[in-house]
């Protein structure tokens, strides 16, 4: 693919970003760690947290209490390591805060007691997208708590803020002194952010997208992301992430599919998808990938009736590596299976499970999906076999 190769310890001409979909630490996933917060919920069913950890325990067994901050994480940690990553990127869908007002009218808050933010920064992540339907959970003080609490673990934040122009502010993350990856992050209401969320010149909020349909949207996105560039000029990988769609279903809205190929016209490298909590479809258009959902990388679903055909416990985490101009090398998977509020690697049969899902809900953009021997999925052309499938 003309890619140069990646040698360990030197800095290769291979950047490679890890991206991952929803990442709930809050409720119940908070409850087992060290400090749990207060466990007040007001949704109908439940009215506690640690409903959540029993209903998990009913399914897979006793959760120790309280865990270590690798827990959540569990196998995924040492095999991120062994793959190697220059840049993590995940959606944070929890505020970190101990303030207590929920948000109007919103039956489901997350929230994760700032004492146990190594529990996020055991990923060691650099950037997270901000812009979703959970990030004013507990109102303006839950968000700036939320940006405080990152800034002092030295992460990123993109997509929300104290304003408008810094949620549109892409986060930068320089890779040995040499490339930039910049990290934008947009939400639309197809996700259920409300429209009062949207952040304004003088109110906190989140980078809202209000009509994806419009062209003038997508160019408005990319130029604000591809600014972070500066004076690099080819220099650099520039990310869209978009909080957008359904919880449930494998369907593309059309709106969700002009508004990526506008993007990457635009000049963008990777489109972020999330909101599903499951994968959704893959494209790779013009040589850029898009994923359409990255589904859920941690949250406290265990246990939960309903919607089994989707197999919500099977998780993917992202792996595009680029040339450091954007170009695409490869677009790898790593399969995950939660237990116990903990990840572990996905047996063979999941992993097949998982392949032929992507590879079929895809199939529209013409994506094949390979499962390799080191257990990873590779999106590959139907029709080369290459890496890469160019589309567009």
């Amino acid at each position: 693919m003309g890619c140069g190769r990646r040698w360990s310890g030197v800095v290769s001409d291979v950047v490679t970003v890890l991206l991952g979909g929803d990442v709930m630490l809050g409720r119940g996933v908070d409850q087992i760690l060290a400090h749990p917060g207060h466990p007040e919920l007001r949704e109908r069913y439940l009215r506690d947290a640690t409903g959540y950890v029993r209903l998990a325990e009913r399914v897979n067994g006793p959760i120790p209490r309280p865990v270590d901050w690798r827990w959540p994480w569990g196998e995924v940690l040492d095999v991120l390591d062994g793959v190697g990553t220059d840049v993590r990127v995940v959606n944070l869908e929890t505020t970190i805060t101990t303030g207590n007002e929920f948000a109007d009218r919103k039956p489901v808050c997350y929230r994760m007691h700032p004492d146990n933010v190594a529990a996020l920064t055991a990923l060691r992540p650099d950037a997270c997208a901000l812009a979703n339907n959970h990030i004013l959970d507990f109102g303006y003080q839950g968000l700036t708590d939320t940006v405080a609490a990152l800034a002092a673990a030295g992460i990123r934040g993109a997509g929300a803020g104290p304003d408008l122009p810094t949620a549109r502010r892409p986060a930068v993350v320089i890779v040995g002194d040499r490339h930039r990856i910049i990290v934008g992050s947009v939400a639309t209401t197809s996700s259920g952010v409300p429209e009062s969320w949207a952040a304004q010149h003088n109110r906190p909020g989140v980078w809202l997208v209000r009509d994806p349909s419009q062209r003038e949207a997508a160019d408005d996105v990319a130029a604000q992301v591809l600014a972070g560039k500066g004076d690099t000029k080819g220099d650099g990988v520039t990310v869209v992430s978009v909080h957008w769609g359904s919880n449930w279903g494998y369907e593309v809205a059309p709106a969700e599919i002009a508004f990526a190929h506008r993007l990457i016209d635009a000049g963008v490298d990777i489109v972020h998808g999330h909101s599903s909590h499951h994968p959704r479809p893959i494209e790779i258009y013009r040589g850029k990938p898009v994923m359409y959902g990255c589904g859920d990388v941690i949250d406290d679903y265990e246990g939960i009736g309903g919607h089994e055909a989707f197999r919500a416990e099977l998780r993917l985490l992202y792996l595009p590596a680029t040339d450091p101009a954007g170009k695409l090398c490869s677009l790898k998977m790593i399969p995950l299976r939660v237990k116990q509020m903990r990840l572990h690697r996905a047996s063979s049969a999941d992993t097949e499970w998982l392949r032929r899902t992507i590879e079929h809900v895809s199939r529209r953009f013409g994506i094949r999906v390979t499962a390799g021997p080191d257990g990873l999925l590779e999106v590959s052309s139907p029709d080369t076999h290459s890496p890469v499938a160019v589309r567009g």
